[in-house]
């Protein structure tokens, strides 16, 4: 950025980028030539990433990071946050890359994203998971949207779907086995012990149904 400030040339340069111990990113700014002073920029976390990113690791899950930004800055975010790995640098193509390096190794990849450079990534990962604030494209390109643009409902996500698995299994199993016995009862397998009317039979039948429901509608997060 440059202009002219009361007569004098003022300008705004990122010149050499050069990134501070904390993993900052400074920019200069010259006044005629000189260089006036200097602007430390740092990118802010937003609210719940620790905690979402401490949540995920408890729950068994490796955390990785891919970023356009400068690896010095990347290094410190990662060791600040405890993340698993980081790639830094990176454009949308080896973003890509990297998450098809890792599911040719049999892992199931889940990406957190919401800019355009994002895209082509979350398409890529076996679960695309976009921020509801993000750009559209990200949104369009996802699986599934955080709708409240909170980080932390990754976690709820994750939890959400290991609940509904375990209850799907707790139905079938439960289906299999209740009609594995009731349907032979209701033809009539035992009418030499007991005379079933085809309203009871009927009424065996729908238990199944209205069990499975009830489980269902049971889901609890945990």
């Amino acid at each position: 950025v440059e202009g002219i400030v009361e007569g004098r040339r003022v300008s705004i340069t990122a010149g050499s980028g050069l990134v501070t111990e904390s993993g900052s990113t400074t920019v200069q700014i010259v006044v005629d030539g000189v260089v006036a002073g200097v602007i430390e920029l740092e990118d802010e976390l937003k609210e719940g990433v620790e905690r979402a990113i401490k949540e995920l690791k408890e729950m068994g899950y490796k955390v990785h990071m891919l970023t356009g930004d400068r690896r010095a800055v990347a290094s410190k975010l990662s060791e600040r946050l405890g993340i698993d790995s980081y790639h830094a640098e990176v454009k949308p193509h080896e973003k890509v890359d990297i998450i098809r390096g890792m599911q040719d190794k049999g892992l199931a990849v889940a990406m957190v994203g919401d800019g355009i450079n994002d895209a082509p990534a979350l398409i890529q990962a076996d679960v695309g998971i976009a921020i509801g604030a993000g750009t559209d494209i990200a949104i369009e390109s996802a699986d599934v949207i955080l709708v409240r643009s909170d980080i932390g409902d990754v976690v709820y996500f994750f939890k959400l779907a290991k609940s509904s698995y375990r209850k799907m299994l707790e139905n079938v199993l439960w289906a299999i086995g209740y009609n594995s016995i009731t349907i032979p009862i209701a033809a009539g397998a035992l009418a030499g012990l007991v005379v079933i009317g085809p309203a009871m039979g009927a009424l065996i039948m729908s238990m199944s149904d209205i069990i499975v429901v009830l489980n269902a509608v049971s889901l609890k997060v945990r």
